[in-house]
C-alpha cells in the first residue's frame, strides 16, 4: 500500500483504554481520564504527528477530539465498521495499527 501522508497516528478508542499507533514506535496505551488525554496529545506532538485518525465509536471520542484539536492536530474520525471488517484485525493493538496504516 502506497503511503501519501507522513507523521500520522491511529487511535483505537475504548471505554477504559486508548491504543495509539505511530509508525516505527511500539503501540502505546493511555487511560481515558482528561489528564491521560493531555498526555496522549503531548506524546503525539513530541513525535511530530500532524494528523490523527481515530474510530468514532459511541461518545468516547468527543473529549479526545476536542483536546487533540486544541493541540493543533488534524483529527479524522473513521467509521469503525469499515476497519473492523478486515479479517485478522480483532485486537485493539492491531486495530490502531491498521487505522494508522490506512490513514497514512
Amino acid at each position: 500500500m502506497k503511503k501519501t501522508r507522513k507523521h500520522v497516528a491511529g487511535i483505537d478508542i475504548g471505554a477504559k483504554k486508548l491504543f495509539v499507533s505511530i509508525e516505527n514506535q511500539p503501540v502505546k496505551t493511555f487511560d481515558t481520564f482528561t489528564e491521560d488525554l493531555e498526555l496522549l496529545s503531548s506524546y503525539l506532538v513530541r513525535h511530530k504527528i500532524a494528523t490523527v485518525a481515530m474510530e468514532a465509536t459511541g461518545v468516547y471520542w468527543v473529549i479526545l477530539y476536542d483536546i487533540l484539536v486544541s493541540y493543533g492536530l488534524d483529527v479524522w474520525l473513521v467509521d469503525a465498521r469499515s476497519t473492523k471488517q478486515v479479517p485478522g484485525r480483532k485486537t485493539d493493538v492491531k486495530d490502531c495499527q491498521w487505522i494508522q496504516q490506512l490513514h497514512s
